[in-house]
């Protein structure tokens, strides 16, 4: 593994996302210096915090899987998680209704999962959910050790027994036809393959390989910290304070001073320069090259993820169909993902993900209320409409959700809205955000592993990316372990690899409980 060349000692992280406090964390436990970098005025990043009259918004991510990942970092210091949050395992992780009425809830635990196929589908559909469960646990350890939890220095490194095991495994085909040698209930499928939306590919053109961010989903485990998604990002802030890390917020990086190849110092909007012997970007890529004044040439431009429209409401009810997450599908998918990655239109019939994370914690609203974050996926600005159309498009897009949401089954939401907030690609854009969207590079084939954006900078000895943008790529898991990663550029490593989990206990440093089923009706 190739790593920094010179003095270590002092390295300044940019960036208080949860890349740049994993990164801190660990290059802090390999006994690094370490001083933190942040714009804006606490941690979090894109997991930050609003808070609206007497509501706590999660600005980001709601949906945490694999907490071991973050247990990680912390153990680097000698801390624990368990020590900072209380996470709850959520039983079932989603309930997914569907356009025909019926729904289905997602349970993580096999048997109660099978019952519930078994239920909703049918014996034979069961009995592929159990095979399909088989083939998800072999692809996760697969691919986490040698292709998600790894520094790749060249496409070579690609040369590994792992590679012959997922070509085996079917990896390199169609996610949407690999679910369907399991699965024939086109609705059952859509549970398995709509996390390549995410990933920023349509299931019929997806590798099936990405299938693995369905079993983070739909095996390893779906978890809710109390105080919610922002607790995790606050508690790791805490953590490296207390193992002596330097944390300045409302510091924004206007500079980097470079010498012989080397950076030396950032230099801060307020004029303050921080001298440092190594340095990790960890802010938007655009914004991490623009700084580096350079960015890496590629035979084809980069591609970006979709969007999402994002409406936080404050209401004074709820509806009993809800589950803590709730996936919401339109009778249309095919023509979803083509307008979403291809024509450029709005969901003309959105499948949307409904949160409401005071199931879990009612002290996020004022009393007797309730807080709800739905996300309609939409496309990026380089494909749809324009950053500065959605000024004008966001309010109307808006009423038409919240007339969807009534259609599906939250009669009155309307009225019921007390306080809320309209996030669109205008937002995302003037965050800094690339193509108007929160979820960076997508992960085609060419953007991925050794092809996804290196997280090493040729040309200057010492400095290293982190974050989305970078490997192994978006989502919570994988910033998390992208942090790790940058560290190990810096230390020499290696880095503490992840070990490969099966479903099955949980881990030591959370607190699960569990809740029944029930008619959403």
């Amino acid at each position: 593994m190739k790593t920094v060349t010179g003095p270590t000692d002092h390295v300044v992280v940019v960036g208080g996302g949860l890349s740049g406090l994993a990164c801190a964390l660990h290059l802090l436990g390999a006994g690094r210096r370490v001083t933190l970098v942040e714009r804006d005025a606490g941690p979090g990043g894109r997991a930050g915090r609003v808070r609206l009259g007497g509501y706590r918004l999660d600005t980001g991510p709601t949906v945490l899987t694999m907490p071991h990942l973050a247990d990680e970092a912390f153990a680097a210091v000698g801390d624990r998680l368990d020590r900072h949050i209380e996470l709850t395992a959520l039983h079932p992780a989603y309930r997914a209704s569907f356009a025909d009425g019926s729904w289905l809830d997602v349970h993580t635990d096999a048997e109660a999962m099978e019952a519930e196929v078994r239920r909703f589908a049918g014996p034979a559909e069961a009995a592929g959910y159990l095979r399909l469960r088989h083939w998800l646990e072999q692809l996760y350890r697969a691919q986490m050790g040698s292709f998600i939890d790894t520094n790749f220095d060249s496409p070579f490194r690609l040369a590994h027994p792992d590679l012959a095991r997922l070509a085996a495994l079917g990896g390199f085909g169609r996610l949407d036809s690999r679910i369907g040698r399991f699965l024939t209930d086109t609705r059952l499928r859509r549970v398995f393959s709509f996390q390549a939306l995410y990933a920023g590919v349509a299931p019929a053109r997806a590798l099936a390989a990405y299938a693995v961010i369905a079993y983070m989903d739909t095996v390893a485990g779906v978890w809710f910290p109390r105080g919610g998604m922002h607790a995790l990002p606050r508690a790791m802030a805490d953590a490296a304070a207390a193992a002596g890390a330097a944390l300045r917020w409302s510091a924004e990086v206007s500079a980097l001073e470079t010498l012989t190849g080397r950076v030396r110092a950032v230099r801060l909007a307020s004029g303050e320069r921080i001298a440092c012997d190594a340095l990790v970007l960890t802010c938007e890529l655009s914004a991490a090259y623009r700084l580096l004044g350079r960015a890496p040439r590629r035979a084809v431009k980069l591609r970006h993820a979709p969007s999402a429209v994002v409406l936080h409401a404050g209401t004074d009810r709820t509806w009993p169909r809800l589950a803590h997450h709730t996936l919401s599908f339109g009778a249309a998918w095919e023509r979803t993902f083509d307008e979403l990655t291809r024509s450029g239109t709005p969901m003309s019939d959105p499948s949307l993900l409904i949160t409401r994370p005071t199931t879990h914690d009612a002290s996020l609203a004022p009393p007797g209320r309730h807080l709800h974050y739905v996300l309609a996926p939409c496309p990026n600005t380089a494909v749809g409409p324009s950053a500065a159309a959605w000024r004008d498009l966001g309010p109307r897009y808006r009423n038409s959700l919240v007339a969807e949401l009534e259609r599906r089954g939250l009669d009155g939401f309307a009225d019921a809205v007390e306080e809320e907030l309209l996030v669109t690609p205008f937002d995302w854009t003037a965050r800094g955000h690339t193509a108007g969207t929160p979820f960076s590079v997508s992960h085609t084939f060419a953007q991925t592993g050794p092809f996804r954006p290196r997280n090493l900078v040729r040309g200057l000895d010492n400095a290293v990316l982190a974050g989305c943008g970078t490997t192994p790529g978006v989502g919570v898991p994988t910033v998390l372990v992208s942090g790790k990663l940058a560290a190990a550029r810096v230390t020499g490593g290696p880095a503490r690899r992840t070990p490969v989990r099966r479903a099955g206990p949980r881990p030591a440093a959370v607190a699960g409980t569990t809740g029944g089923a029930h008619d959403p009706s």
